[in-house]
């Protein structure tokens, strides 16, 4: 502050009220945590990380932390970005957020920032998928459509024998002990068409879970045609 006020101009010059508004703006933090620039910053902190520029995230976080935002905020907003932004391209990136969550909390601020500090950039670097967040709502559409569906008999447990004269549990195959690991079997209700909710991109881990997928989907195909 007294660095602020040393460069004010002197009392008894005339005041440049356009030039005293910009050096304020150069010079203080402009953050009001519960005003629009606490929703403008962690916008901006979230679509850079998005858009994979680890330099902007930074100093965005920075901002945050110097105009006096709970990093725990920041740290719920980090894990909220994992999931919907990264997802399963990259599986450790939760992993490393709730890390740095226990961090901070185990040491505060501001020794604890720099965990928040190692997320941010991590997940700015990280390869991003939104096939998670997408796959999660298109099934939440479908299971509104069919709620009322049973699952298939043939896996149902049985524990009564009205249960096994109904079919519960008929057939059922255990995929560990299939050969490949894969029964091909149809886990949707009998009512109700297969449907794909899932569909992974290439970007990082996702790119050799497409792969097993199409694998999976030709042999299920090849059991389906007999």
């Amino acid at each position: 502050m007294a660095e602020q006020l040393q460069a004010l101009p002197n009392p008894g010059t005339p005041l440049d009220t356009a030039a005293l508004a910009h050096h304020i703006q150069q010079r203080a933090p402009l953050y009001d945590k519960a005003r629009e620039s606490h929703y403008n910053l962690i916008s901006a902190l979230h679509k850079s990380m998005r858009g994979s520029d680890p330099d902007a995230a930074l100093y965005w976080l920075a901002r945050m932390l110097d105009g006096g935002e709970d990093p725990l905020f920041v740290a719920r907003r980090l894990v909220r970005f994992a999931n919907e932004d990264i997802g399963i391209a990259d599986p450790h990136a939760i992993q490393q957020v709730l890390a740095a969550w226990d961090v901070y909390e185990r040491l505060g601020s501001p020794e604890g920032e720099l965990a928040i500090a190692q997320a941010v950039l991590y997940l700015a670097t990280a390869p991003k998928s939104i096939a998670v967040y997408r796959g999660f709502n298109a099934a939440h559409r479908s299971a509104r459509r069919t709620g009322s569906l049973m699952p298939p008999a043939h896996i149902l447990n049985a524990p009564t024998r009205l249960m096994k004269d109904l079919g519960y549990g008929k057939d059922y195959q255990y995929d560990p002990d299939t050969t490949g690991g894969f029964s091909g079997a149809d886990y949707f209700p009998d009512d109700m068409d297969r449907e794909t909710y899932y569909q992974p991109t290439r970007n990082g881990y996702e790119a050799q879970i497409s792969e097993r997928l199409r694998h999976w989907a030709a042999l299920r195909a090849r059991r389906r045609s007999g």
